[in-house]
């Protein structure tokens, strides 16, 4: 389901969906539309990526559909819960139950060990940590032996590591990736979107990851390409010549 093809019957089809979705800004005395009637679904056990040029709208999307922010109109659902009209409360609780979330920027807390970090959205909610599935995301990750240290200790690489098992770690029904390999050197970079694509084959899980880089998007399932906040093209298996063919069309039209 993408813009022009879904209907709101059509959401419970996927894990996350969006119908007729619209965000709008002010900038002063001008109205700026973010996202212009999207929709969209997001099927379960599939990597997909939103690619696009700066300012077409892609983290806002992302952000809309993780319950980070509020859309100006539209349906969205996640993992049977819908989003619209819900409070901060319990928006809130959809995030923490529903949502594992990994940044550019890797948002660890300092004072926490990198286990302490991971846990901490298992710890917040009052369940138990599942330490078989913990042991197996900290072994994938080559991350086992630094545990014990604080992410002052750790390398960039490392600390988005700990960040990409923090995400994983509550089996969240969607792992949102906002620029993840942004901060990072191509060898860091390579292993989080190997390990991305990895969590879908192995364990299942959803993501759904922005990205700017036509490679990294060549590591999804399904490429999303935004311009001027609509669906302007919808890949499967793509690779990084196709993506990049694809953002050139998005930047000839503009």
């Amino acid at each position: 389901m993408t813009q022009g093809t879904g209907n709101a019957a059509a959401v419970g089809e996927y894990i996350a969906a969006a119908v007729d979705l619209v965000k709008t800004y002010n900038q002063g005395e001008t109205q700026v539309r973010a996202l212009d009637g999207v929709t969209v679904g997001f099927a379960r056990a599939q990597f997909t990526a939103i690619a696009g040029p700066s300012g077409s709208g892609k983290s806002t999307l992302m952000h809309c559909m993780a319950g980070l922010d509020a859309a100006t109109s539209g349906h969205i659902a996640l993992d049977g819960t819908q989003l619209n009209g819900l409070s901060d409360r319990a928006l809130t609780r959809v995030r923490r139950d529903k949502v594992g979330f990994v940044f550019q920027s890797f948002n660890l807390l300092p004072q926490l060990t990198a286990l302490e970090n991971i846990a901490l959205p298992v710890t917040m909610s009052g369940r138990r940590l599942d330490r078989d599935l913990l042991d197996h995301l900290v072994g994938v990750l080559g991350i086992g032996n630094r545990m014990s240290h604080r992410p002052s200790e750790l390398s960039g690489g490392q600390q988005q590591r700990v960040a990409l098992a923090r995400a994983l770690v509550a089996r969240p029904a969607v792992v949102f990736a906002d620029e993840p390999t942004g901060n990072l050197d191509s060898r860091s970079g390579t292993e989080v979107l190997d390990f991305l694509r990895r969590s879908v084959r192995d364990l299942g899980q959803t993501v759904v990851m922005v990205t700017h880089d036509p490679r990294a998007a060549a590591y999804a399932d399904r490429v999303l390409v935004l311009a001027d906040g609509r669906i302007v093209d919808d890949v499967d298996t793509a690779s990084g010549s196709d993506v990049t063919l694809a953002l050139g069309t998005v930047g000839r039209a503009g």
